[in-house]
């Protein structure tokens, strides 16, 4: 997922409860283009079992909405209902479709917050992470934290400005939704996991959302990254590649690449990993649904075998 935000610096260490009322600009973020209204009916089979309800108590398999970028937030609903998974990673920018003239972002109506909350809930489904996503000062991300909140979101997925740590850490406090460092290919400044074990220190409300693909490009033992940011892991993102230590690496379908999942689940039950696991899948843009229910299915399979 390609991530553009603004290094803006913000010295404060502070955070008043005026804070709270700041009424800001948009989020500098997009992690891709907006996406424009298109049909469904090219991967649109219906599931014949949730597959997200998994055996591990706690682990939830969504989908990251960037694999679906090329179409409408309402329609990727529908993408992601039919692949049988009920929990979703919106990443900003994606358009809403439908009735909705939004798009995903912090400057939603109320109209559309509502309405896509609704139709959300009369599926059973539920937006627990968004990003990868960020902001360029104190008052956007006090308006980032703050739509979290209204959406319901658990937990923002992010590669901050390092002068911004205390700051976030602060109002992922007062706003009760936690920020999890993802981790691009290098020479992203995230790329290693010291980097983010670095961000983490002395900043409670500081996580990590596992990369499982990227840290592959990036040439680094899964499992042992793993290792590094033991308990402190809320989010992973599933996807394979074909070929390791190459951060232009192809994207394929999980358990199809070189990645070695029995190992990297067995190490997530082994911390009492329990989070979102978001299939991401960055190819086959036009007709991927299958290739997310597969990936759901494979690690479900995985882990009702690893009891």
């Amino acid at each position: 997922m390609k991530k553009l935000f603004s290094k803006g610096l913000f010295s404060g260490r502070v955070i008043s409860k005026s804070l709270l009322a700041f009424a800001s600009l948009a989020v500098f973020t997009q992690c891709t283009d907006n996406s424009t209204e298109a049909s469904a009916s090219a991967d649109s089979t219906s599931a014949t079992a949730t597959v997200t309800e998994a055996p591990a108590e706690d682990w939830k398999i969504g989908v990251q909405f960037w694999t679906f970028r090329e179409f409408p937030f309402v329609t990727a609903i529908e993408k992601a209902d039919s692949a049988g998974i009920k929990f979703i990673e919106a990443f900003p920018g994606q358009a809403l479709g439908g009735n909705f003239k939004d798009s995903f972002n912090i400057n939603m109506s109320a109209e559309s917050k509502k309405g896509i909350q609704e139709l959300l809930s009369s599926k059973g489904m539920r937006v627990v992470a968004f990003g990868v996503t960020g902001a360029k000062d104190a008052a956007e991300w006090n308006k980032l934290f703050s739509f979290a909140k209204e959406m319901g979101i658990e937990y923002i997925n992010s590669e901050p400005n390092k002068s911004h740590w205390g700051l976030i850490d602060s109002l992922s406090g007062v706003y009760g939704v936690k920020l999890a460092i993802h981790e691009h290919p290098k020479n992203n400044p995230y790329w290693h996991p010291d980097s983010v074990v670095a961000a983490m220190k002395g900043h409670p409300n500081i996580y990590a959302c596992a990369d499982l693909g990227h840290w592959g490009r990036s040439g680094l033992d899964v499992v042992e990254c793993l290792k590094k940011l033991d308990g402190r892991i809320i989010g992973v993102h599933l996807k394979d590649i074909k070929e390791f230590n190459n951060t232009k690496a192809e994207d394929v379908v999980v358990g199809t690449g070189v990645l070695k999942y029995p190992e990297i689940l067995a190490e997530l039950k082994r911390q009492n990993f329990k989070g979102l696991m978001s299939v991401e899948r960055e190819g086959n843009w036009q007709n991927n649904m299958p290739d997310v229910k597969q990936t759901a299915e494979y690690v479900t399979g995985l882990m009702k075998a690893s009891k």
